[in-house]
C-alpha cells in the first residue's frame, strides 16, 4: 500500500474470501434486529414504561372498579375514560403521548371478561380472557379475609414469572413485565404471574418482615384473577390486519398445540 502497487496475483483470492467472511461477521453481530422480538423491545428498559389504561364502552359500575384497581397495580398508568373514541383514536393519542403500553378492561354482561395488552408502537398485541375476578373490595368483605387492605403503594413491585418456559411462555411473559418499571432493592410489593394448565393467575402482596424476625410475612391486597391467552398478534391493536402470531383453536385437529410451559 506504501508503494502503491497493486496486490499480487496469488493473494487475490485469499483477500476476496477474507472481505466475505469479514461482512458475514457483520451482518451477523451488527446493530439491527434479528427478529421482529428484537426490534418490538428494542428500547425497552432505557425508560420506565408509561401505561394508558381504558375500558370498553359505557363500562358498568363492576368493570369501573375493576380498571381502577388495574391503575394501581400498574406503577405510571394513566386512566382515561373512553368515550366515543375509536381503537384507531386512541392508538394515535397514545403514540403521540409517549405512551409504551395500552391496556383495556372489557366485560359481559357486567363482569370483567377481557384484558388486552398492547405495545406500543410496533406491538404485539396480547389479548386474554379473564376469569375469576376478585376485587380489593371483594377481598376486604371477604369473611375469611378479616384483614385491613391499607392502600397500594406506588413503587415498582417485584414481578414473578412463573412456570413460563416453553417459547410461547416466554413471550407472554416477556408482553407482562414490560407492564412495569424496575423495582428497588427495599421494594415489598409482589405481582405474581403464575402459570397452571395455560391459566396464568395474577396475585398481588405486599410482605414484610418484623425486626428481630426470621419469616416474612405476605399480605394479599388484590385484586386477584386468571389470565388465558386466546390470540397473539404481530401489529398493534388498531391493525386488525396484522399477522396473528398464536391463536388458541381448541377444537382444531393436528400436532402438538404449543403450550405456554415446556413438558
Amino acid at each position: 500500500m506504501a508503494e502503491r502497487r497493486r496486490l499480487p496475483t496469488e493473494l487475490r483470492r485469499d483477500s476476496a474470501r477474507l472481505m466475505e467472511e469479514i461482512r458475514a461477521e457483520d451482518d451477523a453481530t451488527g446493530a439491527a434486529p434479528k427478529t421482529h422480538v428484537d426490534d418490538e423491545y428494542a428500547r425497552a428498559g432505557l425508560a420506565p414504561p408509561k401505561v394508558l389504561l381504558t375500558t370498553a364502552r359505557a363500562p358498568s359500575p363492576r368493570l369501573a372498579e375493576f380498571a381502577k384497581e388495574l391503575s394501581l397495580v400498574f406503577p405510571n398508568t394513566q386512566r382515561v375514560n373512553r368515550g366515543g373514541q375509536t381503537v384507531k383514536e386512541i392508538v394515535e393519542a397514545a403514540s403521540g403521548h409517549g405512551f409504551t403500553d395500552i391496556v383495556v378492561a372489557q366485560e359481559k354482561r357486567g363482569e370483567p371478561d377481557g384484558l388486552v395488552v398492547c405495545h406500543l408502537p410496533f406491538g404485539p398485541t396480547a389479548f386474554f380472557s379473564v376469569s375469576g375476578a376478585v376485587t380489593r373490595h371483594d377481598l376486604k368483605r371477604s369473611e375469611t379475609t378479616r384483614q385491613d387492605l391499607g392502600t397500594v403503594s406506588g413503587v415498582a413491585p417485584h414481578v414473578i414469572l412463573d412456570n413460563l418456559s416453553s417459547k410461547l411462555g416466554q413471550r407472554i411473559g416477556n408482553v407482562l413485565k414490560h407492564l412495569f418499571p424496575p423495582p428497588k432493592a427495599e421494594s415489598k410489593r409482589v405481582v405474581t404471574f403464575a402459570n397452571r394448565e395455560d391459566f396464568v393467575s395474577f396475585r398481588h402482596h405486599m410482605y414484610e418482615r418484623p425486626k428481630g424476625a426470621k419469616e416474612v410475612t405476605l399480605k394479599e391486597v388484590g385484586p386477584r384473577f386468571e389470565l388465558r391467552l386466546y390470540q397473539l398478534r404481530l401489529g398493534t391493536l388498531d391493525q386488525t390486519w396484522a399477522e396473528d402470531e398464536w391463536v388458541f383453536r381448541p377444537y382444531q385437529r393436528g400436532g402438538k398445540r404449543q403450550k405456554l410451559a415446556s413438558a
